[in-house]
């Protein structure tokens, strides 16, 4: 008999919707009849390739991606595009730093060859993105703008995308498959899946073909390491993650049957603004980290203005079956994160934990 489904909140590896796990279930041992796992099922089988055009069909349906660009199903997660975007695309690249993964992928494409930051909110403790407004200083013989459009650690988000005269490059990895973008304005899309998308282990991309099928960096960097080099064998220049890549292919047709990326964005903006309310409701008891304009709907971040009951609130919260609510290691607090599969009732389970704390 399976244990009572928790309310989990953890910022990645993440909650997945309960009929994608039952499916993954129901298939584990006997994948569509054939008699074997997916997880022992060779990647160069017809079975597989039809799970690997499945999954990157559906990502193309629900971003109607252009024929310009294509999806590939990479390894090595965001940190790995860390230093293979520089790689591909050029040293040079400017960078918007507002928390611990852009800091990161601006320290890897200095080491790699030359990084430039634009923009940076570090001195006020990464608490905001750029206002849409702001003027960006970005060299206009800039290989590409990099930024990440949502800061897990520090609850901040993108709520436009960047102007730019050069190509963008996004992080996407907290928030891919949560709301509708415009495909043709970024020239690269890359996304671990374990917070949003699937188990972890398997990395998204959306790739402009230029960059997919034309190389642009510098002898020296390994083949393995080239876009062109994964996307010529289908993602399968070395063996894939099968059972990730088969997983976030279930994760997208999920987000399509519930309405698709214009459906998911507003029932992600309730879950957040039911906190966000809470949060407000009583700030005496509780202190958002992040500026209002840029809250996240992935990951809500805040303190306790009595940091000393942090104790008690974690205790109640793990007493009412919800998990994951500690803040990142690195800056302490606490975090809900809102994943598209983390529900509207277990958002309103925390609220109930969290009012109940306030008014004790």
């Amino acid at each position: 008999m399976m244990a009572k489904r928790k309310h989990n909140f953890n910022a990645g590896p993440s909650a997945l919707p309960l009929p994608v796990l039952e499916q993954v279930q129901a298939e584990l041992v006997d994948f569509g009849g054939h008699g074997l796992s997916i997880m022992e099922m060779s990647h160069r089988t017809p079975q597989f390739e039809e799970v690997l055009d499945r999954a990157r069909h559906a990502v193309t349906r629900l971003y109607g991606i252009p024929a310009t660009h294509e999806v590939l199903f990479l390894q090595g997660g965001a940190s790995l595009q860390f230093a293979q975007v520089p790689m591909n695309l050029g040293s040079g690249g400017a960078y918007l730093d507002t928390g611990t993964w852009s800091k990161k992928a601006l320290k890897e494409a200095n080491t790699v060859g030359k990084g430039l930051s634009v923009w940076s909110s570090a001195a006020a403790g990464y608490n905001a993105v750029p206002a849409a407004d702001e003027a960006l200083d970005v060299p206009a013989d800039a290989p590409y703008l990099h930024y990440t459009s949502n800061n897990t650690i520090y609850g901040t988000q993108y709520h436009y995308r960047p102007a730019s005269p050069v190509p963008l490059v996004c992080d996407m990895s907290s928030d891919v498959l949560s709301r509708p973008a415009d495909i043709s304005k970024f020239g690269l899309i890359y996304a671990g899946a374990q917070k949003n998308a699937g188990p972890s282990g398997v990395t998204l991309l959306i790739i402009d073909r230029k960059y997919s099928r034309e190389f642009h960096g510098a002898p020296t960097v390994p083949h393995i390491l080239r876009y062109p080099t994964q996307a010529e064998k289908d993602s399968m220049y070395n063996t894939p993650n099968t059972f990730g890549i088969y997983v976030l292919a279930l994760v997208a047709e999920w987000v399509e049957a519930q309405g698709g990326l214009t459906t998911m964005a507003a029932r992600n903006a309730n879950k957040a603004q039911m906190l966000y309310d809470l949060i407000d409701r009583y700030p005496g008891v509780f202190k958002g980290h992040a500026v209002k304009h840029s809250r996240s709907q992935m990951n809500v971040t805040f303190t306790l203005v009595k940091p000393e009951r942090q104790a008690d609130l974690l205790a109640a919260a793990a007493k009412a079956d919800i998990l994951g609510i500690k803040g990142h290691r690195s800056v302490g607090g606490l975090r809900a994160s809102l994943y598209n599969a983390v529900s509207p009732e277990s958002v309103h389970r925390l609220v109930e934990v969290l009012e109940a704390f306030a008014k004790g």
